[in-house]
């Protein structure tokens, strides 16, 4: 990527980081990425309505094989007071977690493509709504649809090394989804009690049981039932609970482990309020799938960083928090790299964060590797 490039990129990403917007409102920041596209190359643009991609196809010869490169774009619900000349102009919502950075380091790395070409069909995806997990499954439908041979992603890595690729087999990120049990009874007066149906020892009990069920003696891998919320009854001193919310996030290193977990916990749930004679809802929300780097996939990364010089940050346990990528990588073989932004950078998602804008030519520079690879 050459300088005048880098610094369009650049001031593209601030562009971004200025407007943010909320999973699945992201009009005006995909329409910034097309028009940058449209302005800075020939590739083609695929308007998929919440989301587009761009796609590239050599135009001599016969490809050698085919390769999609994702990026997000959704910002979250932060408030950001800093004195960035590019702060976010949206009260309540800024990029602190750098989706601004990865949407526009591939499309700097596109336009770079349609400059220079390539001996490869080559796809840019632009994802919306990655924070509630609900972009990566419509999106990840292309990659069956073109019968495309495997697909990377670039997460910014604050507190890794500069450049250092954060690579793992396997599950790089955990699967997870919020759970709410929703039980209800009959009101009574607080006097008579046992005129109703109070699910506040349901709740509890199932509250306890988590210890049983999510007990990490029990799993091969990562699991975790943490409690977010619980709400019984309301603040009226004469009248006994009657209705009671448990939301919980479960959460799993191995996504089938997290599915019987998400069973059991539904079972005993059922149970409880059979016994107590309530009525019982389970409502899910946010679902993310692991993450799981494909074994070829990270040879050719660890290939790639030794022929460079790169440094390699093998990480030893998978980051709990999710990602949605994991849906592309059920369709094709791929890997997720946490790509390292400094080893003092500020956390993502703090108010603090900002995107370094040294990593766009680091990213550039990875896919350029993976495409020629």
């Amino acid at each position: 990527m050459n300088r005048e490039l880098l610094e369009k990129v650049t001031e593209l990403r601030h562009r971004l980081h200025r407007c943010p917007e909320l999973s699945g409102e992201e009009k005006e920041t995909k329409q910034a990425l097309i028009g940058f596209l449209k302005e800075n190359s020939t590739l083609q643009i695929n308007d998929m309505g919440k989301w587009f991609y761009a796609e590239y196809h050599p135009s001599v010869g016969k490809s050698r094989g085919s390769i999609a490169l994702r990026a997000d774009f959704d910002a979250i619900k932060v408030q950001e007071d800093t004195p960035l000349p590019y702060a976010s102009v949206n009260r309540g919502v800024a990029h602190k977690c750098g989706h601004d950075g990865h949407s526009a380091a591939l499309a700097g790395f596109a336009a770079d493509v349609s400059r220079e070409g390539c001996d490869k069909d080559v796809y840019f995806i632009f994802q919306h709504a990655e924070e509630t997990g609900e972009g990566g499954a419509p999106c990840a439908e292309l990659i069956a649809e073109k019968h495309i041979d495997e697909v990377f992603a670039v997460h910014n890595f604050p507190g890794g090394p500069f450049g250092s690729l954060g690579i793992r087999e396997g599950t790089i990120n955990c699967a997870s989804k919020g759970m709410e049990l929703v039980f209800t009874g009959a009101s009574a007066h607080a006097s008579q009690p046992e005129m109703g149906r109070n699910p506040s020892k349901a709740v509890s009990r199932t509250i306890l049981e988590l210890d049983h069920i999510a007990d990490q003696s029990r799993y091969q891998g990562l699991i975790l039932a943490t409690v977010v919320q619980v709400d019984i009854g309301e603040r009226a001193f004469g009248v006994a609970a009657h209705n009671g919310k448990l939301l919980l996030t479960i959460r799993g290193q191995i996504e089938e482990e997290m599915d019987a977990m998400e069973q059991e916990i539904e079972a005993f749930a059922k149970a409880q309020a059979e016994a107590e004679s309530l009525d019982l809802d389970i409502h899910f929300y946010e679902a993310f799938p692991e993450t799981y780097n494909h074994p070829e996939s990270i040879a050719k990364l660890r290939a790639i960083a030794k022929d460079r010089g790169w440094p390699v940050n093998e990480m030893a346990d998978p980051i709990r928090s999710s990602e949605d990528f994991g849906y592309y990588t059920k369709k094709a073989l791929g890997a997720l790299v946490w790509l390292g932004a400094g080893e003092d950078w500020p956390p993502i998602h703090s108010e603090d964060f900002d995107y370094n804008d040294d990593l766009i030519a680091k990213t550039a520079d990875l896919f350029w590797a993976l495409i020629k690879n």
